[in-house]
């Protein structure tokens, strides 16, 4: 990844920090689409299986059933690849979601393992190591924990919202399941949010990307910004100048890759002085890494695996999920 990396210009290595990065031809870099889903089931890409949704998941109390899903999942995204990617092609999902659902004016609670932080992590964990399989050269798929941190607010305001919060709250309850999903499962990403926590808008914050996330936990993944995000550091939360300045501001504290355009404005910022061509590179060759660990330059591409038996995965998940509760 590093070499190939120090082969391209400023431009090229900020064109391949968008989610739809294209392809480099002369370095036989071929186009590739980073937004895929699946919280539930490989999502948007045509007849897949449907397992029960994530709140229903989490009902089963079952981190091993978890890991099995997640492999399966896994499976069937490798089946649906297409190496000339597309939307909802790829083996970079973004998921789990593990926010703590609290408040029901959130509105996206059904995406979530639920109310508590220790069940959150430990089903996040064993999700994200059923789909990324356990060899330590070698991802099955990507898992994506988000969004990190603390996002469960009001949906209406997310692009604006800063929580502020006390650290052992934050700890115990917002970042807990995060640590387990990275350090348990070891998930090679992660998604920043799109709120602030303590006056740091998530996808630019020390704090949470520097200090804690790569530092304390020891994370040597990517982290990708939820859609838009990385502007709204400038337009919502009004902590930067100018867009230049907001995706600036996102690589240096450890945001990686933009669901979205944001990041071409990294040219304007290198120009202006605002970031270091080294930082760019930093998060550039995280990405071909993941790239590389997801056997995508492979010159002799593995086959797409056998299907497995996903019905009756999904079939003990319905059940499973069932709770009767005693008056």
């Amino acid at each position: 990844a590093t070499s190939l990396v120090g082969r391209m210009s400023l431009r090229e290595k900020v064109s391949q920090m968008r989610n739809d990065a294209p392809a480099i031809p002369r370095l036989g870099v071929p186009a590739y689409e980073w937004w895929n889903e699946s919280l539930h089931g490989v999502a948007r890409a045509g007849l897949a299986t449907v397992f029960p949704q994530a709140i229903g998941l989490a009902a089963t109390w079952d981190a091993a059933l978890l890991e099995r899903v997640g492999e399966a999942i896994a499976i069937e995204g490798r089946i649906k690849h297409r190496p000339e990617g597309g939307r909802y092609r790829g083996l970079t999902f973004w998921s789990p979601n593990i926010n703590i659902f609290r408040d029901p004016r959130w509105g996206r609670g059904q995406e979530t393992y639920g109310e508590d932080p220790l069940l959150s992590g430990k089903l996040a964990a064993a999700y994200v190591r059923g789909l990324q399989g356990s060899d330590p050269e070698r991802l099955r798929a990507v898992a994506t924990p988000k969004h990190f941190a603390v996002h469960s607010g009001p949906e209406a305001l997310r692009h604006s919202f800063n929580v502020d919060i006390d650290d052992p709250v934050v700890r115990a309850t917002y970042l807990a399941a995060f640590e387990l999903a990275g350090r348990g499962g070891g998930a090679a990403s992660v998604m920043c949010a799109y709120n602030a926590v303590n006056d740091e808008p998530a996808c630019a914050s020390k704090d949470l990307l520097t200090t804690r996330l790569r530092g304390e936990w020891g994370f040597k993944g990517y982290v990708v910004s939820d859609c838009g995000a990385i502007g709204d550091i400038f337009t919502g939360h009004r902590k930067a100048a100018s867009l230049a300045e907001a995706a600036a501001m996102a690589v240096k504290a450890g945001t990686d890759l933009a669901c979205g355009t944001e990041v071409d404005a990294l040219v304007e910022a290198f120009e202006d002085g605002l970031i270091t061509e080294a930082e760019i590179d930093r998060a550039v060759i995280r990405l071909f890494a993941a790239r590389f660990r997801l056997g995508l330059f492979d010159a002799d591409p593995a086959a797409a695996p056998e299907h497995p038996d996903t019905f009756a995965i999904a079939l003990e998940a319905a059940r499973k999920s069932i709770v009767l509760l005693s008056n």
